[in-house]
């Protein structure tokens, strides 16, 4: 079995919060995970699975239940299926506070599940449980295949083939679990919008061809793409605004935040395939993206920079308001910052700059620090 990095994180929650809210999209261990942890501390929980109907029907009176077990940690796991919980959870909170009362298991974020938020306000945590890292793989040269098959455990792993275990994963969340999560459209041009914002992948959203593409308003188009943002599916990372006199890209680039998902929909069958497709650089760009975002300290936050004048840097890391590093991302051997590059960091005096590629290099080139993505997660990244 596969560490997490998140086991560590969660322990600590749970020591200090009544409530914890680990999230993440359906399949990428979180069961597992929470499964191994209190199996291996303790054997005074209780698991509820709402999506079994009988676990579900046990929360038809919520209060006396909670009250039957109150000296026991509860887990609810796919607890978005029972919003009405959220108020009950609070009264029972307020009521013992004690740390590690109850552990939610969401396939949502707190913007989905909007009641949890609001009702639970100081009173729980959220963990967000990511798909497979490049430190939980450990070896280089698994890379590659996390990569291609992207970090969901059953599809690295390959306990079925990749491509059948990618179609009844795809299938499933459009049949059945963006419906139970509220998603407001049809199965049809749920996976059409899902599939054209693979060949998207890495460009800037234009809203008014997507939705004369699927015949729906702009407005429809943005609340879609929120929806699968939210379900953790997609990736919109916005623009870096500041109060420059400069003519800048207004609208945000689209990820799909799994790269097997992207290289299912692309059609894509191995590794040697993603080479020389069209795809191929801002596949390695999401990949790289995802893979920060899932390792980077609290409270940094993520843009884009580009400017029509053709300044540009793939990702800007901010922290307090201040631009704090610019990282151009490169697959290819040559490292060397483009114009656009240089006049990015002119612009936004980042104080550290990278420019992050594949292999394990780590050297100064013209006022970059050109890394492999492990040395830059390990090394540098912790620092930002």
């Amino acid at each position: 079995m596969i560490s997490r990095d998140a086991e560590i994180k969660l322990r600590e929650l749970l020591s200090y919060f009544p409530c914890i809210a680990l999230i993440g999209p359906r399949q990428v261990g979180k069961t597992t995970l929470i499964k191994m942890i209190i199996e291996s501390n303790t054997n005074d929980y209780i698991y509820l699975d709402l999506e079994n109907e009988l676990d579900f029907n046990k929360l038809n009176d919520s209060g006396y239940f909670f009250q039957q077990y109150q000296d026991k940690l509860i887990v609810i796991d796919e607890v978005q299926r029972k919003k009405e919980l959220f108020p009950i959870l609070r009264s029972v909170i307020d009521m013992d506070r004690r740390p590690g009362r109850f552990l939610l298991l969401g396939s949502a974020s707190p913007d989905l599940i909007r009641d949890s938020s609001e009702t639970l306000a100081g009173r729980i945590a959220y963990l967000e449980l990511y798909p497979f890292k490049i430190s939980e793989v450990k070896e280089l040269d698994k890379i590659d295949n996390l990569w291609f098959k992207g970090g969901f455990p059953d599809a690295y792993i390959e306990k079925i083939p990749w491509n059948l275990w990618m179609e009844n994963f795809i299938r499933t969340y459009v049949e059945r679990d963006l419906s139970q999560l509220g998603f407001p459209g049809n199965q049809i041009k749920a996976r059409r919008l899902w599939q054209m914002l693979a060949h998207l992948h890495g460009n800037i959203i234009n809203y008014s061809e997507l939705g004369r593409s699927l015949d729906l308003d702009m407005k429809t188009i943005k609340g879609y793409i929120d929806f699968l943002e939210n379900a953790f599916l997609v990736r919109t990372l916005q623009p870096y605004f500041t109060n420059l006199k400069k003519r800048l890209v207004k609208s945000p680039k689209v990820y799909l935040r799994d790269t097997g998902i992207l290289h299912f929909f692309l059609g894509l069958n191995s590794i040697d395939e993603i080479y020389g497709h069209p795809k191929f650089g801002a596949s390695w760009e999401g990949f790289v993206i995802e893979q920060i975002i899932a390792s980077v300290k609290p409270n940094r936050h993520f843009y884009f920079f580009r400017t029509h004048d053709g300044a540009e840097l793939d990702l800007i890391i901010e922290r307090g308001g201040i631009p704090v590093a610019g990282i151009e991302i490169k697959f290819s051997s040559n490292f060397s910052p483009s114009r656009g590059n240089t006049e990015a960091v002119s612009t936004l005096k980042t104080r550290e700059n990278f420019i992050i590629i594949k292999e394990d290099e780590d050297f100064i080139h013209k006022k970059f620090r050109v890394c492999g993505i492990k040395i830059f997660l390990e090394k540098y990244l912790p620092e930002i």
